[in-house]
């Protein structure tokens, strides 16, 4: 048995940067076994498998796996499939994409394609003497997401530079940490953010959407609805992020940098 896949540099309009993903089309389900041996194959930070939904055929089943396991919220890999769901297999309009956080759209429009997923909550917790310990840098607050710890910093250049022990940093939450603050070294971005995740598999994630449901919660209140976002990884990435209501829009750019045949 052979399945074509595409691997898409989401969030950026340049091959070579943003976040990559790997993209399999599949006709049908697949074994969870075998995608998450697919996804440790590819070694990337998420592998997306879509399928036409058992729910309607003009809507997707969508489920996003790291090297080392599923996850319930991927944007960058969303992202990644309604590129080549446009591109190579000319659907057009509104994309519905069924997953494990809900029903989920991809919409293409000015500037690339529009995300539609739900903003996440975020409780504030006490800044403690680990966090910063595993950042090298003092964190200045701190909240809980459903799934993320964001740490804020004082300074883009403390993102920019921070170099954290991954170690301490696994130890702070079950899957991710974001480091942020507001961008003070660029007139066209708003906040800038790195995200690091070594429990699943990444210990630093290029450009993560779906870190940026969080950081619409985080940051809207303080710096509005409507906010230019760079994730300054060595890849990097931009996205404008708008918080509507329950939902947050990711706007961002994706190119095609490989087609291939998986033969097994």
């Amino acid at each position: 048995m052979s399945q074509s896949f595409h691997q898409v540099d989401a969030f950026t309009d340049q091959p070579f940067q943003g976040n990559p993903a790997a993209v399999l089309v599949l006709d049908e389900p697949a074994d969870p076994v075998w995608m998450q041996s697919v996804a440790l194959e590819m070694n990337l930070s998420e592998t997306a498998f879509c399928h036409p939904s058992s729910r309607t055929g003009e809507e997707w089943d969508l489920r996003w796996f790291t090297p080392t396991a599923e996850v319930d919220l991927c944007g960058h890999a969303t992202l990644a499939t309604a590129h080549v769901l446009v591109e190579e297999h000319g659907v057009d309009g509104e994309i519905g994409f069924h997953t494990r956080s809900g029903r989920l759209t991809a919409t293409s429009v000015d500037g690339g394609i529009r995300l539609d997923f739900p903003v996440d909550a975020v409780n504030v917790l006490p800044v403690s003497a680990k966090m910063s310990e595993a950042l090298g840098l003092p964190v200045v607050d701190a909240g809980m997401g459903a799934t993320d710890l964001v740490l804020e910093v004082g300074t883009a250049a403390d993102v920019r530079g921070c170099d954290p022990d991954l170690r301490l940093v696994a130890g702070l939450a079950d899957r991710g940490v974001v480091v942020t603050a507001q961008c003070d070294d660029r007139d066209d971005i708003d906040i800038v953010s790195r995200v690091f995740a070594p429990n699943v598999g990444i210990p630093e994630d290029p450009v993560t959407g779906s870190a940026h449901t969080t950081l619409a919660a985080w940051w809207a209140p303080r710096l509005g609805l409507v906010l230019r976002a760079e994730q300054a990884s060595v890849r990097g990435g931009e996205l404008d992020v708008r918080l509507v209501g329950e939902r947050v829009h990711l706007t961002g750019c994706a190119v095609t940098v490989a087609r291939g045949m998986l033969l097994t």
